[in-house]
C-alpha cells in the first residue's frame, strides 16, 4: 500500500470540504482506514483496480493535527498537518517564476518565516518512470523559510500570504507548472479528442512519433537535450557579458536554438504528457480552487484557445469530482520581443481568456495587462499578479469583496450614433482614471472600407465616445488590439480596462 506523495508532514488539508486521501495498492490489501485522531474523524477507503481512496467529512480550520493511514499492522502518521485553504498554482513559466528572482523577492524571503503559508511542488518529470518515483519519494510539503521558499512560485506565494492574513488560516499552495507548456500538455488525451478543433494538437504529435520505437525516441530526445544544454550555456554566458546584444547577433554566433526539441514520449511539452506525469499524481487532493497563468505557448493557435481552456477546466473538474471548482485565470499582460512583428496573437489569447470568464461558471479573470515588460516574456513584478488573484478569490470564492473592488472596467456593448460609436462599459460606476497623458490612446475605429484608424476617445461614463475623421459611419471598434502597448486607462480601483473588439 502506498500513499500519494502529495501527502506528507506539514501538509495543508482543505477546510469545509470532503477531504480525499488516496494512493495505490496491490490485491493483497483488503482494509485501509484514514483518520484524524484529534477530531475523532475516520473513514474506510474504497479499493478498486489497484487504487484506494478514503473520504473524510468536512472539518473547520485547525492549526496542527495528525493524519493516520492504517493498513493491517502498518500505520503511517503524518505530523504537523494544518487544515485551512489549499490552492493549485498551475500553468507555465510565469507561474513557475521563482520567488528568489522576483523584484521584491529578497525582502519577501527575509520575512517569510512568520507567514502562515506552506508549499508543495509537484515533482517535474517528463516520463512516468523510476526517476519520477524517486523524485516523489524526496518531495514533501515545505514550511516557509528563506531557504525553502526561494524556489516557490512567486505568484503563488504572494497570493497565499495575502489570503492567509485576511482569512486567519493556513494557506497551502500546490505548485503544478512547467515553463513553455501548452495547455494541451495538461489535458488527458481522452478530453483532447472530444472536440475536433483540438485534434491538431494530437495529429501533430501522432505524426511526429509515427514509426518510431520508444527507445529511438528517448535516444533522440537525449541527444537534443545535450546539444540544447550546451547552446543554452554558451548563450547565457554571452548575454551575461553582452546584456544589450541583439538577438540577430546571438543567432549569428551560436546558431538557432533547437528548443523545444523532438516531439516524442520524453518531451514534456507533448500533448497530455504532464497530465500523466504531474497532474494525475496529485488529483483529487481537495482544493479550494485553481490559479491558472498560461497561454503564452498557445499563441500559435490563439483562435481556438477558448476551447482548449474550457476543455482543461472540464477535465480537471471531473478529475477532482467538483463541478464547481473555481478557476482564477490570469489574462496575459502586454508583451512583444523587440525582433518580432506584432501579429496580435496575444490579443486573441486575452480575448479567449475573457470569453471563458464570461461563459464558464465559477471562473475569475485577473487582468494583468500592465504587469508585462517589453522584450521580456518573464516580467519580474509578480506581487501585483498575486494581489489581483487574491482580489478575485475574495469576490467569487469567499464573497468578502464585491465587483467594484475586484473587477476592472470592462467592455459591455456598443451603439452607433451618426459618426460616433459609444462603447458601453461595466464596472465603472466609481469612474475611470488615467495614469499617463496618453491614457486614451489605443482605441480604433473601422469604417466601410475595412480599415482600422486611430480614434479620438472622450469619457462620458458609463460609455466612451469614439470618433475619427477617417470614419464617417463606424462599423466596429477595438482597444489595445496588440501584443504590446503602453497601458494607461484604469478604473478607480486601480485595475486596467482589458483589450476588446466589438466585431468578435
Amino acid at each position: 500500500m502506498k500513499i500519494a506523495s502529495v501527502f506528507s508532514d506539514n501538509m495543508v488539508l482543505q477546510r469545509n470540504k470532503n477531504i480525499r486521501v488516496f494512493g495505490t495498492c496491490t490485491k493483497k490489501e483488503k482494509v485501509i482506514t484514514v483518520s484524524i485522531p484529534e477530531l475523532q474523524s475516520s473513514a474506510r477507503a474504497v479499493i478498486k483496480d489497484g487504487k484506494w481512496e478514503a473520504v473524510l467529512p468536512p472539518r473547520r480550520e485547525l492549526g496542527s493535527c495528525t493524519l493516520e493511514v492504517c493498513c493491517g499492522a502498518v500505520k503511517k502518521i503524518f505530523k504537523n498537518v494544518a487544515i485551512g485553504e489549499v490552492w493549485l498554482a498551475g500553468g507555465q513559466s510565469n507561474m513557475e517564476f521563482e520567488l528568489k528572482d522576483e523584484r521584491r523577492g529578497a525582502a519577501a524571503l527575509a520575512g517569510c518565516s512568520s507567514e502562515n503559508v506552506r508549499f508543495y511542488y509537484t515533482p517535474k518529470c517528463s516520463m512516468a518512470n523510476e526517476e519520477l518515483i524517486a523524485a516523489e519519494k524526496e518531495s514533501g510539503w515545505q514550511l516557509p523559510s528563506p531557504d525553502n521558499s526561494r524556489t516557490w512560485s512567486a505568484v503563488g506565494y504572494y497570493f497565499a500570504k495575502e489570503l492567509s492574513r485576511r482569512l486567519g488560516v493556513t494557506v497551502g499552495i500546490i505548485g503544478c507548472n512547467w515553463g513553455g507548456t501548452s495547455a494541451s500538455a495538461w489535458i488527458s488525451r481522452e478530453y483532447l479528442s472530444f472536440d475536433s478543433r483540438l485534434h491538431p494538437y494530437l495529429d501533430d504529435y501522432d505524426k511526429a512519433i509515427e514509426g518510431k520505437t520508444d527507445e529511438e525516441m528517448i535516444a533522440e530526445y537525449d541527444e537534443y537535450s545535450e546539444k540544447q544544454g550546451k547552446w543554452d550555456k554558451d548563450v547565457n554566458k554571452y548575454l551575461a557579458e553582452h546584456p544589450y546584444a541583439k538577438w540577430s547577433t546571438v543567432i549569428s554566433k551560436f546558431g538557432e536554438s533547437l528548443y523545444p526539441g523532438p516531439m516524442n514520449i520524453k518531451n514534456p511539452l507533448r500533448p497530455s504528457g504532464l497530465y500523466e506525469t504531474m497532474l494525475s499524481r496529485i488529483s483529487p487532493y481537495t482544493l479550494a480552487g485553481v490559479l491558472w497563468y498560461q497561454g503564452e505557448s498557445d499563441d500559435f493557435r490563439a483562435k481556438t484557445y477558448d476551447v482548449l481552456l474550457k476543455t482543461l477546466i472540464e477535465n480537471w473538474r471531473s478529475d477532482w469530482h467538483d463541478d464547481e471548482l473555481p478557476f482564477l485565470i490570469v489574462q496575459l499582460p502586454m508583451f512583444r520581443y523587440e525582433y518580432e512583428e506584432d501579429n496580435q496573437s496575444w490579443a486573441y489569447i486575452r480575448e479567449a481568456q475573457e470569453k471563458v470568464f464570461r461563459t464558464v461558471k465559477n471562473t475569475g479573470l485577473t487582468v494583468a495587462l500592465d504587469c508585462g515588460e517589453f522584450n521580456n516574456i518573464h516580467p519580474v513584478d509578480k506581487s501585483q499578479v498575486g494581489h489581483r488573484l487574491y482580489l478575485q478569490a475574495m469576490n467569487m470564492v469567499y464573497h468578502i469583496l464585491n465587483d467594484s473592488d475586484t473587477l476592472p472596467p470592462m467592455y459591455d456593448n456598443y451603439e452607433v450614433m451618426g459618426s460616433t460609436m459609444l462603447i458601453h462599459l461595466r464596472n465603472c460606476e466609481k469612474g475611470l482614471g488615467g495614469k499617463n497623458a496618453k491614457c486614451l490612446d489605443g482605441f480604433e475605429l473601422k469604417g466601410d472600407d475595412g480599415e482600422y484608424y486611430p480614434a479620438n476617445a472622450t469619457v462620458r461614463l458609463p460609455y466612451i465616445e469614439l470618433r475619427s475623421d477617417k470614419v464617417k459611419i463606424p462599423v466596429s471598434a477595438r482597444f489595445k488590439w496588440t501584443n504590446y502597448a503602453d497601458v494607461g486607462l484604469f478604473g478607480i480601483n486601480d485595475l486596467p480596462l482589458p483589450p476588446f473588439r466589438t466585431d468578435k
